[in-house]
């Protein structure tokens, strides 16, 4: 029994630290192929701010194997409100397979009001179409 109890003790702990460190950046993207059913590593996605009339790049990341970014925002400053673009650099993946896509890059902007929340950005992709939604 007690074997039992340290188990459920050790998942417990490993899931809310899991949780508390995904839950200190306040971006995070996900991608999945429709097409396949299965999540979409290695393709890069930047994060960028509008300032005036035009873009700042502020990060650039590769999906893990998850399909995942879980720190998408610099780690050294806190998230402003403003508006943001994250750009899927979709059209390398295509080309690794070997594979014609119509979206070489998926930009998506969005705007951010509360400072204090997380904020997650799906991608469900195929080579012809994709969709995207505000996650948590």
């Amino acid at each position: 029994m007690n074997y039992l109890k340290k188990t459920a003790a050790a998942l417990a702990f490993a899931s809310l630290s899991s949780m508390a460190s995904a839950a200190t950046n306040p971006l995070s993207v996900h991608i999945l192929d429709l097409q396949s059913g299965q999540p979409t590593a290695g393709v890069t996605v930047t994060l960028e701010q509008k300032k005036g009339e035009g873009w700042q790049q502020l990060a650039s990341a590769v999906t893990n194997a998850q399909g995942r970014i879980a720190a998408m925002y610099p780690a050294d400053a806190p998230m402003q409100a403003g508006d943001y673009r994250i750009v899927f650099k979709t059209g390398e993946h295509y080309a690794r397979l070997k594979q014609e896509t119509f979206f070489p890059e998926i930009p998506v902007q969005f705007h951010v009001e509360k400072t204090d929340q997380h904020y997650h950005i799906p991608l469900l992709l195929s080579p012809f179409g994709f969709s995207t939604y505000r996650g948590n």
